[in-house]
């Protein structure tokens, strides 16, 4: 496979998400491209490939780091709110159960399923109930008291430099994994049966964290998801709508964008290959829930990002979603897309 994965889409000098082999690749592959972003040079291709190959080796590194952090975190880190890190019905909205109770009857199905949750344009976007208010006051309470901490921390991705990776705070096995198969996939199976709904076997969850003097706004860019789940946590805030584009593998010459207000407590449903972003806030500051969910049956025939079927190598964690289980067995170590 001739990319790297564990981020939003489009980072680097000249907006490459890739990886290659060798210079010569490089430079038969992309060479245009690279002319096209302003790489006109011998000097000037020479530190692009420098670029690449400086993220891969970072990249190489981020689950290592991340496994320490998360072993320090568990033994030294004082919860102030244990309580949130055990996913219950009472922190869920009595909308959002009743959504999940009609998605899981016998005669659900799509038409059914869109009289609960409001459908945004022709682009697959949804908005609906997720969390109580009282719960996400909570979360953020809990998720402020760890950046205050002295705690290590790892960012979500290149392009958010405030938040939190929940699987490092212990929230993964608890509270995402359960809040993605038992109410989050059988509305997605509905929604997005074409990109692996019914089977979303592995996910990225992470918080990001918006405010005046941080990060304002997040540029235009698609996700390395399936389906992404953005819900909306707080606090007070002012402007920063999402907007959204075409679909990554449809652009158009002059593409149609939407926005969509953030509503507290609600969640909006995305492809994750929907290329969107978020405009500044004006004022105060804004928590959000990202949860880039994936079906390891769609992306091991073919990768997202460069549209081949990836070569699979073993590697700790979810992989980057790239999980193969076995018939009646689940492996130690799941696959993941070759960074060779």
């Amino acid at each position: 496979c001739a990319c790297f994965f564990s981020d939003n889409i489009f980072v680097g000098r000249y907006g490459l998400h890739v990886q290659y082999r060798d210079e010569g690749q490089l430079r038969r592959d992309h060479g245009r491209a690279l002319q096209e972003r302003g790489c006109r040079s011998e000097e000037d291709f020479r530190a692009a490939l420098r670029e690449i190959e400086a993220e891969v080796q970072r990249r190489k590194q981020l689950i290592h780091q991340s496994v320490e952090r998360k072993a320090i975190i568990s033994k030294c880190y004082k919860r102030k709110h244990p309580e949130v890190y055990l996913l219950q019905d009472s922190f869920l909205a009595p909308d959002f159960l009743e959504i999940v109770r009609y998605c899981t009857s016998p005669d659900a199905h799509l038409h059914g399923l869109l009289r609960y949750i409001e459908s945004f344009s022709d682009k697959r976007i949804y908005r609906l109930p997720v969390f109580t208010e009282e719960f996400c006051q909570a979360f953020v309470d809990e998720l402020e008291n760890f950046e205050q901490s002295d705690m290590p921390k790892g960012r979500p991705n290149t392009m958010n430099n405030y938040g939190v990776l929940l699987n490092e705070l212990g929230m993964d096995e608890t509270f995402i994994t359960p809040l993605r198969e038992k109410y989050l996939q059988p509305i997605t199976a509905l929604l997005y049966p074409d990109l692996g709904g019914a089977c979303l076997d592995s996910h990225k969850a992470f918080v990001v964290k918006y405010s005046l003097h941080e990060d304002l706004d997040l540029s235009s860019h698609y996700d390395n998801a399936e389906v992404t789940l953005n819900v909306s946590l707080g606090k007070d805030f002012t402007e920063g709508n999402l907007y959204f584009g075409d679909f990554s593998q449809e652009p158009t010459p002059v593409p149609k964008y939407i926005e969509i207000q953030h509503v507290g407590a609600q969640g909006l449903l995305h492809r994750g290959g929907q290329i969107h972003g978020a405009l500044p806030i004006a004022s105060g500051e804004r928590w959000n829930l990202i949860i880039w969910m994936r079906s390891s049956a769609i992306r091991n025939r073919l990768c997202p990002m460069c549209n081949k079927k990836p070569e699979l190598v073993e590697a700790e964690g979810f992989g980057d979603g790239f999980t193969e289980t076995p018939e009646d067995d689940v492996p130690e170590t799941v696959n993941l897309c070759s960074l060779w």
